[in-house]
């Protein structure tokens, strides 16, 4: 087959979670052919990593509209819209039927590893006769590595699994390579399937963004039931005023009731914070323990010995596989340039970040997009909706739809714990309990620290 052939072959979509599979839905709509490619042993195989926690938006807000006309030519019926789901009923009672729908069930191949990306014959250095050339995927199945082509590659991945390191530098902290034993992922099922890592031991939690929340008030309500389970919070900034939120005022009310619980849980001496915290090493002591050492406000020493260590510090994509790829990347926050500006987390948080679409995605290789919460690179603001108005824009560009395309609107729900206007929120904090400055997802709403 000629490299530049492209017309009969499918739009590949990497990852079969919630983004990938609605980009697959709008891109039948469009009479294009979908080819989604997945690493799990079943489709949403990341979600259900994470299916004991529920999600902040109600279903009306979870759900894409190609996806849900996809599901009703089966009959499906909708969950209460008004209801918030957990990540294994959004699993169970929309992803699962989504993909097992007759036009997407033969579209979607698990067990399906992307190791690469290219362009058929060229590799990333050659221009000369570059545009209009297939994709090359290359995937490994069963160990065996296998190569596809697409007039088309669309990217929604995801990023977890690649967690930020413990290090304030981007680094990881000496010794965190050799603490796998104690590490128990930013979102551990504390009192389910982990229970006995964490009834009656010392959980250091480090982070500040909702995933933290989620597992330090996991292991509040532990508390009463197994005695001696002691509860450490290490975040970055000066404040965790922003992770407590709006309280009421939240556009989202379980968001903001995860942050006025923790609030309290704090206040009551459930859980030890410990602020503007610096990790400079981990190490395992002679008792099977885990001594974790840095700095912390003021200069004070943090010395702690734990028996787990609940790393939330945010997600990164994982580009190796796109190495041969021409991306144009913001420098700093790994997102396409064009996006960069609009979702820049020392500027934007979930509520104030723009709609968008095809054009803020696009990079010098035509016909390639990365979406969903991968293309955030490692700003921490994305909302399923904003993923599932990305590839509504993609499809509807791939199908020669330009003016569809060009016509992206996103209604998100009013968000006041994600507003970037802190300043009567972060007084109120200051004159309870001393907290100065607030910050958002473990990034310090305070001014720059000085260059060491």
């Amino acid at each position: 087959m000629s490299a530049r052939t492209t017309d009969d072959l499918p739009v590949v979509v990497i990852g079969a979670g919630p983004v990938g599979l609605a980009a697959a839905a709008h891109l039948l709509e469009r009479g294009l052919e979908p080819l989604v490619l997945e690493a799990g042993d079943q489709p949403a195989a990341a979600v259900r990593a994470w299916g004991h926690v529920r999600l902040f938006s109600p279903w009306e807000h979870d759900v894409d509209d190609a996806a849900v006309r996809l599901l009703e030519q089966t009959g499906w019926e909708s969950p209460d819209r008004t209801a918030l789901p957990t990540g294994a009923e959004l699993a169970d009672r929309y992803l699962a039927p989504l993909a097992a729908t007759p036009r997407l069930a033969g579209r979607i191949r698990t067990g399906t590893r992307v190791v690469a990306v290219s362009r058929a014959g060229v590799d990333k250095t050659r221009t000369l006769g570059r545009a209009g050339r297939a994709y090359l995927v290359r995937t490994v199945v069963d160990g065996r590595v296998r190569d596809l082509s697409a007039r088309a590659v669309i990217d929604a991945s995801g990023t977890w699994g690649h967690r930020n390191p413990l290090g304030t530098a981007g680094l990881p902290v000496i010794g965190e390579e050799q603490a796998g034993d104690w590490l128990v992922g930013p979102l551990p099922d504390v009192l389910g399937r982990d229970r006995a890592r964490f009834a009656g031991k010392h959980t250091l939690v480090v982070g500040m963004g909702h995933s933290a929340a989620n597992t330090l008030l996991a292991l509040v309500e532990l508390q009463p039931s197994e005695p001696g389970t002691q509860i450490s919070w290490a975040i970055r900034g000066r404040s965790p005023a922003r992770l407590y939120g709006g309280g009421d005022a939240d556009g989202l009310p379980a968001r903001g009731l995860l942050g006025a619980t923790l609030k309290a849980a704090v206040r009551a001496g459930q859980v030890e914070l410990h602020r503007e915290v610096t990790l400079t090493e981990v190490a395992p002591t002679g008792d099977g323990r885990l001594q974790v050492t840095g700095t912390g406000r003021d200069g004070a020493e943090v010395d702690l010995q734990v028996d787990a260590l609940a790393a939330a510090t945010g997600f990164r994509p994982d580009l190796d596989v796109l190495r041969e790829v021409r991306l144009a990347l913001d420098p700093g926050v790994e997102a396409p340039t064009r996006l960069a500006p609009l979702i820049d987390p020392d500027l934007h948080s979930c509520g104030t970040v723009p709609p968008h679409g095809h054009r803020e995605l696009t990079h010098p290789d035509e016909g390639f997009y990365v979406v969903g919460m991968k293309s955030y690179g490692r700003a921490p603001t994305f909302l399923l909706a904003t993923g599932y108005e990305q590839v509504r824009s993609i499809a509807a560009a791939l199908a020669g739809d330009l003016e569809a395309a060009d016509r992206v609107q996103l209604r998100l729900p009013s968000t006041g714990v994600c507003s970037t206007d802190l300043g009567a929120r972060e007084a109120a904090e200051a004159g309870g309990v001393g907290f100065a400055t607030g910050s958002a997802h473990g990034r310090s709403g305070g001014a720059p620290e000085p260059a060491s």
